[in-house]
């Protein structure tokens, strides 16, 4: 049984880490140098040829198996020379079209949004690519001869960050939405080992990792970020939801100085809201100002405000720099309230409800998808675990 909260105080060492993270998330946080060289491999062992997509690329996926697609937009930038655009639904945008990639990305291959998406993909004719370890997601691509980049096994979605980010960018290059940027992605591999020491388990108890998460105890997490840092601030948001298992919130600026600074005028009142602004060298200047006048104007309401900025050179390596930190924060606070950071049960128990609803054959028509009709050899709904 794991420590009680206040068995573990406020303790961060590795003893304490591993009594609470019984199943060892920390371990999979750690690997993420590791999965950007793997990932970059398994790519190009699914040895694809490059394609011409004029109308760029979708990356459809839920959840930590989506969230590839974001930051990899991100990190490209203004080098993406066509859209790259999420699809979190159970359906494809109603402008998709057969000049558009869609990637099918599903950590496990039984997402059902992510299987409505690649029939949608096929009626419409678009080139697709599946990004799985397993699943019916990879038998039907099999099948019907769609090109599989393998994922790899034991990890929970959301901690295959890497995998994931690393198959949108090549096939981001691969389809001529961008660049191809391996040599970046190996760059980042190297930077992140040396930060794998500073802000892990072993690493000095005033690292900024665990300073961080012991100043943001008992609060609520609200984090913005801009251009660059937008899809990673929904990363962390999503991080202390999972891991933590706690109320957390995103936003990302200049958006946020038009409606949600308003909210904080009555945030104390509320509760503990900790504010937490992810900063980049490349953030615009008037973003910036931006940055210090909005902490500067909630400052007494939020319990802390914190401004963190991106480490690295590139794109790529101050990206996944804040991934990082962001991934051992929120298991940290896991471990500073006592709780196993890996299981999810809510979303367990929602799936399995789901599961016993009758409901009719998944398809692009069954789920309401702008890619109106259905194809007849695919009638099982399969469990949605992401």
């Amino acid at each position: 049984m794991a420590p009680s909260r206040s068995e573990t105080g406020l303790s961060l060492d590795p003893e304490t880490i591993a009594a609470v993270d019984t199943d060892d998330l920390l371990a999979d946080v750690v690997s993420l140098p590791e999965q950007l060289r793997d990932a970059l491999w398994k790519v190009q062992s699914a040895q694809l040829d490059p394609w011409d997509s004029p109308g760029g690329l979708i990356v459809a996926g839920m959840g930590g198996s989506a969230i590839g697609g974001a930051l990899a937009r991100a990190m490209l930038g203004d080098h993406a020379s066509r859209p790259i655009l999420a699809a979190r639904a159970y359906g494809l945008p109603p402008w998709t079209t057969s000049d558009t990639t869609v990637m099918c990305a599903s950590y496990s291959g039984d997402t059902e949004e992510t299987l409505a998406c690649y029939e949608a993909a096929g009626v419409i004719g678009a080139p697709r690519v599946a990004v799985t370890s397993g699943g019916k997601l990879a038998q039907l691509a099999r099948a019907d001869g769609v090109p599989v980049i393998p994922v790899a096994g034991g990890f929970q979605p959301r901690a295959a960050v890497g995998y994931m980010t690393v198959a949108a960018l090549e096939v981001a290059g691969l389809c001529g939405a961008g660049p191809r940027v391996g040599s970046e992605i190996d760059v980042a591999a190297d930077h992140l080992e040396e930060l794998v020491v500073e802000w892990g388990a072993g690493g000095a108890d005033d690292s900024q990792s665990k300073t961080l998460a012991r100043a943001l105890h008992d609060s609520v997490p609200v984090v913005a970020g801009s251009t660059l840092t937008g899809p990673i601030a929904y990363r962390w948001k999503s991080q202390f939801n999972e891991n933590a298992k706690i109320p957390a919130f995103s936003h990302e600026l200049p958006e946020l100085d038009h409606n949600a600074i308003a909210g904080w005028q009555g945030a104390s009142s509320l509760g503990r809201f900790a504010a937490i602004f992810l900063d980049d060298s490349d953030t615009p200047p008037r973003v910036k100002q931006r940055i210090e006048l909005t902490r500067e104007l909630i400052g007494d309401q939020a319990t802390d405000s914190f401004v963190i900025e991106s480490r690295g050179q590139t794109a790529v390596e101050r990206a996944f720099s804040l991934v990082l930190l962001g991934d051992f924060v929120s298991l940290y606070a896991a471990v500073l309230r006592g709780i196993d950071p890996t299981p999810v049960a809510v979303i367990e128990e929602l799936k399995e409800r789901l599961a016993r609803e009758l409901v009719p054959p998944l398809g692009p028509r069954a789920y309401g998808s702008p890619c109106n009709q259905e194809r007849s050899d695919f009638r099982e709904r399969p469990a949605d675990t992401r």
